[in-house]
């Protein structure tokens, strides 16, 4: 059985940083990419990052871009966000995800709030 299980949300005030670490079990971890994906309150999912299985390659939302990185290890079969320089516009519950044969994997997602 697929289990992605996210950790490491709380809340944090404008500027600070936290770390995201999401745990997978279940399939051959090192063989797909990863991603995290946020959704604040009254708004759409939104892609945050993703990170390609040997994690050569990370992309980024542009409301993230050099403040946001998605790394992993695939020893550890974790993905991780750090997330630095956070705005109030980041308050959100962020989930990982696997997508495998055309179908997509959620954890139960952390939620992120930024305030003061």
């Amino acid at each position: 059985e697929v289990q992605l299980v996210e950790s490491g949300g709380g809340l944090v005030q404008p500027g600070g940083s936290l770390r995201l670490s999401c745990a997978a079990s279940g399939f051959t971890f090192g063989d797909h990419a990863m991603s995290w994906v946020r959704q604040a309150p009254g708004k759409e999912r939104e892609l945050v990052a993703n990170i390609t299985s040997g994690g050569g390659t990370t992309n980024y939302a542009d409301s993230v871009k050099g403040r946001f990185t998605i790394s992993r290890d695939n020893a550890k079969n974790t993905v991780y966000l750090q997330m630095n320089s956070l705005k109030p516009e980041d308050t959100a519950v962020y989930y990982c995800k696997s997508r495998m044969n055309w179908v997509d994997y959620w954890g139960k997602g952390t939620l992120v709030t930024v305030s003061s």
